[in-house]
């Protein structure tokens, strides 16, 4: 299994700071955010990734982050693989993850929205991946905002709309993805929506409709690092776990 992560955007929401640099390489405690991305996808066993990135950034990505040196493959002891993709225009998740089409090739895929902090473990869904699609679910206060989970009453995804006005449950589809070797054949012929978008909803209703989609309930704390608050929040987070960690040695 290769692993995408995206980590393009304009990142308005977190202007003034973004108006120098991109988002996934703002700081949050003591690193940056999109190493967050990387040690879980690493943790996780997956040791080649390919970061899609606007064409802005990619200097940046590339001098922080290099081909992987600072990462060591949990399967292989040695550096993993980073490469590097430019995504031109902010047009929407599934078009950022068509750019990885010929990377990932027949390989299984991890789709990884970098401004997303995970502390569930989620290796054994990458180890059990058998095909087909697996989203990962949390629990929202405000689901408006999000992807939103419709469930049946055996707990089988029936549908997912994109920030509905009249949420169907407070069930939000976070930023990561497990999708098999069909996806991009799934893309194709994907028209943008009224947002002028191609909206990973879209591609992720086709797994459904397929009944090939099965989702996971997140247990432990996400973070979603879009706003000042969130980016705050995040970082008191990861502050006062890394204290608790010191003070146990």
């Amino acid at each position: 299994m290769k692993a995408v992560i995206l980590a393009g955007g304009n990142g308005t929401r977190l202007a003034p700071l973004t108006l120098a640099t991109n988002k996934h390489l703002l700081s949050l405690y003591d690193k940056p955010v999109i190493y967050y991305a990387i040690e879980k996808i690493v943790e996780a066993g997956i040791d080649r990734i390919m970061i899609v990135t606007s064409p802005h950034h990619i200097e940046n990505f590339v001098k922080l982050l290099g081909s992987g040196a600072a990462f060591k493959s949990k399967r292989t002891g040695r550096q993993i693989q980073i490469v590097y993709g430019i995504q031109n225009e902010a047009n929407g998740l599934a078009y950022g993850l068509c750019i990885a089409k010929e990377y990932v090739g027949n390989d299984d895929c991890l789709f990884y929205l970098g401004d997303n902090i995970i502390e569930d473990d989620i290796a054994p869904q990458v180890k059990n991946f058998k095909g087909g699609s697996v989203v990962f679910l949390k629990e929202v206060v405000d689901p408006q905002r999000f992807g939103i989970a419709e469930l049946d009453k055996n707990g089988a995804i029936m549908s997912i709309e994109e920030k509905p006005a009249k949420p169907k449950s407070n069930l939000a589809v976070i930023g990561l993805y497990l999708y098999d070797n069909t996806v991009f054949k799934k893309l194709e012929g994907q028209k943008p929506s009224k947002r002028g978008e191609y909206e990973i909803t879209h591609l992720n209703n086709k797994y459904i409709k397929e009944g090939s989609m099965k989702s996971v309930l997140l247990k432990k704390t996400w973070f979603d690092i879009g706003t000042f608050d969130s980016l705050l929040d995040a970082s008191l987070y990861m502050r006062e776990k890394s204290n608790d960690i010191k003070s146990k040695k």
